[in-house]
């Protein structure tokens, strides 16, 4: 759990990630998670090692959003008549159905930086309900709260995946004779 100045812009995006994917507070003195529901969430799931691969290019603008996102919590604040005193950034100062209304705000079709905070609200959903940050079997093995909440299903010995009943009601294509060994495609 962030505890320093220097956190400001992890406990945001974990409020952040948390209004995506709610979970439960790790402590009393955790004001990232706003507790608006038991069990695991996105921050849980690892939302802010998500937020911090280098595959999906967001690394490095992650103290902008944290930036931008209290800068649109203060206006939001003032504009709903909403003050707050303490030391905590805006966006993790607000109430979770305010966070969620301002988060609604910011992902509404005509909203400049709509492109933005759907992406970050993206990969905070995808933390947990497909761990891309982990290999998938270790993630189940060591009790993902995401991938576990859902009911993955776990794979054969063997680690693969494997199906007995075709879901669509008939057999699917024939495997592609130069698929590799692993299934990617040739």
């Amino acid at each position: 759990m962030p505890t320093g100045d220097g956190d400001r812009m992890t406990m945001t995006l974990e409020a952040f990630a948390d209004t995506i994917i709610p979970g439960e507070k790790r402590g009393s003195d955790d004001h990232a998670i706003a507790g608006a529901t038991t069990g695991p969430g996105a921050v849980a799931s690892g939302a802010i090692e998500v937020l911090e691969m280098r595959a999906p290019g967001l690394a490095a603008g992650l103290a902008g959003f944290a930036d931008r996102l209290n800068e649109h919590a203060t206006a939001y604040s003032r504009k709903h008549g909403l003050r707050f005193g303490g030391a905590l950034p805006p966006f993790v100062a607000l109430p979770f159905s305010h966070r969620t209304n301002l988060v609604f705000e910011l992902t509404a079709p005509d909203h400049a930086e709509k492109d933005g905070w759907v992406l970050l609200a993206l990969f905070s959903n995808m933390a947990f309900d497909t761990a891309p940050h982990l290999h998938t079997v270790e993630a189940l093995e060591s009790g993902h709260p995401g991938l576990t909440t859902l009911g993955f299903a776990p794979p054969d010995s063997d680690g693969l995946w494997r199906f007995p009943r075709f879901s669509y009601g008939r057999r699917l294509a024939r495997r592609h004779p130069d698929t590799t060994p692993s299934g990617s495609p040739a």
